[in-house]
């Protein structure tokens, strides 16, 4: 009789595994269906992210090695990309230095949503004094221009990787908090919400199981665009020297590492990382204006 429950079991494993699956490729068929220029977006992430992953393996050279026989290479056969002032392969470094600004962006991503997204449900639903002080808190937070709030934590905190995450993720919170403070007060306001509360579930029960799920589809479209932002924020700070630490390639020291030796440096040691920030930033910004559409009820048999 065990045997047969663990058989059992098993095949409702199995089953319950199936149907995720075929309801993800329904999802992603969808989603194709409606926007192919998120798709195409989406596709492009992946592929980078994926690139980032096996960067070790991919990258032809030690991003940190010096050839003194490249100094200021331009693309050529064997380094398609051409070498930097110290005779480093550009290849190599942007693929490596991808790895870096997207590991930044999604660490502090979601650093900021997890906070912004308690935070939100917390003030959106209790209301009341909770609501206002913390609502008086993110205008004076969202009264500094996000890199300028980046650059008095990073002088206070000091230049280095993990620094420049919490200086990042501290300029999103409060994006983050109001559009999810907005939808806690329209859910709280649902019958399905007053019936919870009428039959006795604890405040906490109805923000986890009542109000949270309801705060996916935007945070999906949030955070999609904020890792765009988060990109440009890496790039920005390490361009002026306060972001990732050079020898450590990131596509911002890249570039500010160049123009800090000559005025006017080799084309293929601006365009390529440019290239890089600028389709990474392009991709997930398109992307998160197809969740956008794609996600609301109002659209949906306009997509379809």
């Amino acid at each position: 009789m065990r045997q047969l429950g663990n058989i059992a079991t098993d095949e409702d494993t199995l089953t319950s595994s199936v149907s995720t699956v075929k309801s993800a490729f329904a999802f992603a068929k969808r989603f194709a269906r409606s926007s192919p220029l998120g798709a195409a977006s989406a596709a492009f992430l992946i592929a980078m992210v994926l690139v980032a992953v096996f960067a070790v393996w991919i990258a032809p050279y030690d991003p940190l090695k010096i050839s003194a026989a490249h100094f200021v290479a331009p693309p050529e056969f064997a380094r398609p990309l051409g070498s930097d002032h110290v005779g480093r392969d550009v290849l190599s470094r942007v693929i490596i230095g991808m790895r870096t600004s997207l590991y930044v962006a999604f660490v502090a991503v979601a650093i900021s949503k997890v906070i912004g997204v308690s935070w939100g449900i917390l003030s959106g639903y209790l209301g009341g004094k909770f609501d206002l002080i913390s609502q008086r808190f993110l205008d004076v937070l969202m009264s500094f221009p996000g890199v300028i709030l980046a650059l008095l934590l990073l002088a206070a905190m000091g230049a280095g990787l993990y620094t420049v995450i919490i200086a990042i993720a501290a300029t999103g919170i409060a994006s983050t908090t109001r559009v999810i403070r907005s939808v806690s007060i329209t859910v709280r306001e649902m019958p399905y919400v007053e019936a919870a509360q009428a039959i006795g579930a604890s405040p906490l029960r109805i923000m986890v199981f009542h109000v949270a799920p309801q705060c996916f589809a935007p945070l999906m479209v949030v955070a999609s665009i904020s890792l765009g932002g988060a990109i440009f924020a890496e790039a920005a700070l390490s361009f002026l020297g306060l972001g990732v630490p050079p020898p450590n390639p990131s596509l911002g020291n890249m570039l500010g590492g160049v123009s800090r030796y000559v005025f006017k440096p080799p084309w293929w040691l601006v365009i390529y990382p440019g290239i890089a920030i600028t389709l990474a930033i392009l991709a997930f910004n398109l992307l998160g204006d197809a969740l956008r559409d794609f996600l609301d009820p109002r659209l949906r048999g306009k997509l379809d």
